[in-house]
């Protein structure tokens, strides 16, 4: 672990490789796993102000499970997470001709639709971000389920932090990113 700013950072996203492969996986992650995608306090009313126009690209099962628990729940930790489908599927997943799990938030972006691509953790996947009173932690979540991204990743030799590099710019901003990349560049030259 090392400290940036106010974050400390798993030294994993750095060192482990990754890259999503939605033919091997098929999107898994929107669909396995015991709750939905964390969500931050401002993405609850970017929720229910996008959802009349996301709710076209959305499923059947999608929309009723919003309909009747909401547009986001809250765990038993007061933690909000996108709402679900009988426990299993996030509720704003949609598949593709593949059957490879989608985000209809993201496809409604990629429409022009929305402004709003999708939940921030969910551009951030496999990085988790965990906020304490006075720091955030960036911890690299390990998954069975991303077996074939840590392949593909090893293979195109991409660290997960590039990986997800949008994501921490959109998280945390290009100046903290750069900041980042220039660690692991220090840590690159030391192993050589």
């Amino acid at each position: 672990m090392f400290q940036l700013k106010k974050t400390v950072i798993s030294e994993d996203i750095l060192d482990k490789e990754f890259v999503c492969n939605l033919g091997a996986c098929k999107g898994a992650c929107c669909v396995d796993g015991d709750a939905g995608a964390p969500l931050e306090q401002e993405e609850l009313s970017i929720l229910k102000e996008i959802l009349p126009k996301v709710k076209r690209y959305l499923r059947k099962e999608g929309l009723e499970a919003i309909e009747n628990q909401g547009p986001y729940t809250t765990n038993e930790f007061g933690e909000h997470e996108t709402t679900l489908i009988e426990g299993a599927d996030c509720a704003y997943v949609i598949y593709d001709d593949q059957g490879v799990a989608l985000c209809g938030i993201e496809e409604a972006y990629n429409q022009g639709d929305i402004q709003f691509k999708k939940p921030v953790s969910c551009h951030l996947y496999p990085v988790r971000i965990k906020q304490y009173s006075e720091f955030a932690a960036v911890n690299y979540d390990k998954w069975e389920i991303c077996d074939d991204a840590c392949s593909l990743g090893k293979e195109l030799q991409v660290p997960v932090y590039k990986f997800v590099k949008q994501g921490l710019i959109r998280k945390f901003g290009e100046q903290w990113y750069d900041e980042l990349d220039r660690v692991a560049k220090e840590r690159n030259d030391r192993k050589v």
